[in-house]
């Protein structure tokens, strides 16, 4: 919602739902602290990799970071995650390198494919844990979203933020893109802004490419190869990949934007020129690989961190990690 990001009358006419809004996700989140309504506690740690925002913040490059940065460090990992946009007949479904996207979703796929740990999906997260752990041994699970999902407790929490967007209009659904009041940010232990330093900074995440792979031939290509070429993405914030490449000097003869999950088919690249590399996200990649064209390249991106403050923000996060594995 582009009024979300700018003054606009459109905002205040809706406060009175946000209000609301606000009163029903505040009482729930009492109800969970308070132990009125009844939450679920892993037999291991559990670190969230959340937003405060809804749309495209980069937290599937930071849980990928994660579990890599956790393995160095000789922990076991596995990944719950909702599975939004997965059609599977039945939950919790254990998803792999292997699976059908549009059965266990865009992201948990991804996420399988890049880290080769177990990813386990559901809507009730409870059941996501239970099947992980019975099939795999973890020391640590991370879980893909879920800052909002009381039910679960959680040991270690993660913000992942769009340093452009930042918190929009500062409001909450429907009338700005908040989840949760900025105040809540007080309460988590790290927050990671995409892109820049921003007032809210404990760590800077600069998302690098380095090369572009063919989904026909999987051939790794250098981006300084690339003059030219169109662009797709059907992530939360499509511009930003469109700006990524433009800022490694292609230019983009054309771009389509599409919804964040978009199912893609055939048809949608019709229109598209065929005698150009077309670029896509490596999200968008792992659900066209069945009717991919030779000319078409997706771009895989690495999380880079950087310390606003000090190191010790990212050394005292994983000693944290280590100390409550090791209290199990």
């Amino acid at each position: 919602m582009n009024f979300w990001y700018s003054n606009s009358k459109i905002a205040y006419l809706l406060l009175p739902f946000s209000l609301l809004f606000w009163l029903i996700s505040t009482i729930r989140r009492f109800l969970f602290q308070t132990g009125l309504l009844k939450s679920y506690k892993a037999p291991v740690p559990v670190i969230i990799v959340g937003n405060l925002s809804v749309g495209g913040n980069g937290k599937t490059p930071v849980v990928v970071w994660l579990v890599e940065q956790l393995q160095q460090r000789g922990l076991t990992c596995g990944v719950i995650s909702r599975g939004y946009g997965s059609q599977s007949e039945h939950y919790p479904l254990l998803v792999n390198a292997e699976t059908d996207p549009v059965i266990g979703g865009d992201e948990p796929v991804l996420i399988a494919k890049r880290t080769g740990v177990p990813v386990s999906i559901s809507p009730n997260r409870q059941q996501a844990v239970e099947l992980l752990l019975e099939s795999h041994d973890c020391d640590v699970i991370i879980s893909d979203d879920g800052l909002q999902h009381y039910k679960l407790q959680r040991d270690v929490e993660i913000v992942v933020m769009d340093a452009a967007r930042e918190l929009g209009n500062g409001f909450v659904l429907p009338a700005g893109p908040l989840r949760e009041l900025p105040s809540r940010l007080k309460s988590v232990d790290l927050i990671i802004t995409n892109g820049v330093e921003n007032r809210y900074s404990d760590v800077v995440m600069q998302l690098v490419p380095h090369f572009a792979i063919n989904l026909v031939t999987n051939e790794k290509r250098a981006l300084a190869d690339f003059q030219q070429g169109v662009a797709i993405a059907g992530i939360g914030n499509p511009q930003r990949f469109f700006d990524m490449l433009q800022g490694l000097g292609i230019q983009l003869t054309q771009t389509q934007a599409f919804q964040d999950h978009q199912k893609f088919t055939a048809e949608l690249f019709q229109t598209l020129p065929s005698n150009q590399p077309l670029f896509m996200t490596e999200k968008d990649a792992v659900k066209c690989g069945q009717f991919a064209q030779n000319n078409w390249w997706y771009v895989p991106v690495d999380a880079q961190m950087q310390s606003h403050k000090t190191s010790s923000k990212l050394t005292a996060l994983f000693a944290q990690i280590e100390q409550l594995v090791q209290g199990k």
